[in-house]
C-alpha cells in the first residue's frame, strides 16, 4: 500500500505543477493587452475496486457501498476565461478596444490564413494599410483598410466605420469598415502567441459581421482592453497550489518512512 501511495501522491504533484505553470503564465501576462486568463481543471484517475457496491452480504442484503482505491489525479483541461477586461484610455489614434464579444480578423503572412485577436493596438504599414502594431510580424487587418498618407485625422466609429480628413477638405471620407468575427465555442480556439488565436474544429468556423451586430460587441477608439487577469485571485490560487503540493510531498515522505520501518524490521 505504501508503494502505491508514492505513485498516487506523485500524480498529484505533477498535476499541481501543471496548475502552477498556468498560474505563472497568467501572472506573467497581467499587463498584456486583451490577454485572457486560463484555468487548470483536474480529474481523478482509474480506481482499484476490491469490493463492488451492490454485492450481497452474508444476510442476503445488498451492500450500499464498496471498497475502492484511487490512483491519483491528472490535468483534465485548461480553459480560457473570455470575460471582458477593463477598458483603458490611451489616446492613440489607431488604438481600438472591443466592448463585448468578438475578435478582429487579421491575415497571418506565414500561412495567408485568417487569425483572430482582441488586441486592437493597430498601426499603419508602408502602404498605409491598418496592421497590428507588431515589431516582428506584419499582420494586415481584414478586410483591408488603407489610409492616405496625407490624412490629417482618422476616426473609427463604434460600428467600425473608418473615416479620415485630408488637407483642404473638412468632410470625412470613408476608408472602409472594420469587420469582426465570433465563434460558437471560443474556448476551442488555439492560442498561437502574439495575442493571436487560430480556429480549430472545436471552435467551429468564424461568423463574421459588423460591430454592434447580434453577438458582436462595439468598438471604442483611443482605448485598449487590458488583461482580465485578477492578480489577487491568482496569488490566492498560487498559495493554495503550493500548500497542496506540500501535502502531496508529505504523503510521499510518510510512505517512504513506512517502507523504511518495514525494511528495518528485525526478528527478536
Amino acid at each position: 500500500m505504501s508503494i502505491q501511495a508514492l505513485y498516487t501522491a506523485a500524480t498529484g504533484m505533477e498535476s499541481l505543477q501543471s496548475k502552477l505553470d498556468v498560474i505563472s503564465n497568467n501572472l506573467a501576462n497581467v499587463n498584456t493587452t486583451a490577454f485572457k486568463q486560463d484555468r487548470a481543471n483536474f480529474e481523478d484517475l482509474m480506481y482499484r475496486h476490491e469490493t463492488l457496491p451492490g454485492q450481497l452480504d452474508s444476510a442476503g442484503q445488498l451492500t450500499p457501498t464498496g471498497v475502492e482505491y484511487g490512483y491519483g489525479s491528472k490535468v483534465q483541461s485548461t480553459q480560457t476565461d473570455f470575460t471582458q477586461g477593463s477598458i483603458q484610455q490611451t489616446g492613440g489614434e489607431f488604438d481600438v478596444a472591443i466592448q463585448g464579444n468578438g475578435f478582429f480578423q487579421v491575415t497571418d503572412p506565414a500561412t495567408s490564413a485568417l487569425v483572430y485577436t482582441r488586441s486592437g493596438n493597430f498601426s499603419l504599414n508602408a502602404q498605409g494599410k491598418i496592421v497590428v502594431g507588431s515589431a516582428t510580424v506584419g499582420r494586415v487587418l481584414e478586410p483591408q483598410i488603407t489610409i492616405p498618407a496625407d490624412a490629417t485625422e482618422v476616426s473609427i466609429g463604434s460600428q467600425g466605420v473608418v473615416s479620415y480628413k485630408q488637407p483642404g477638405n473638412n468632410q470625412l471620407q470613408q476608408a472602409g469598415t472594420i469587420q469582426m468575427a465570433n465563434f460558437i465555442n471560443p474556448q476551442g480556439l488555439l492560442k498561437i502567441g502574439d495575442n493571436m488565436y487560430a480556429p480549430t474544429e472545436a471552435s467551429g468556423t468564424a461568423t463574421s459581421g459588423l460591430p454592434g451586430a447580434v453577438g458582436l460587441g462595439t468598438l471604442q477608439q483611443k482605448f485598449l482592453e487590458t488583461s482580465n487577469v485578477q492578480p489577487v485571485q491568482q496569488l490566492i490560487d498560487l498559495i493554495t497550489t503550493q500548500r497542496s503540493f506540500e501535502l502531496n510531498s508529505q504523503a510521499i515522505q510518510a510512505g517512504d518512512q513506512i517502507l523504511q520501518q518495514i525494511a528495518n524490521l528485525r526478528r527478536a
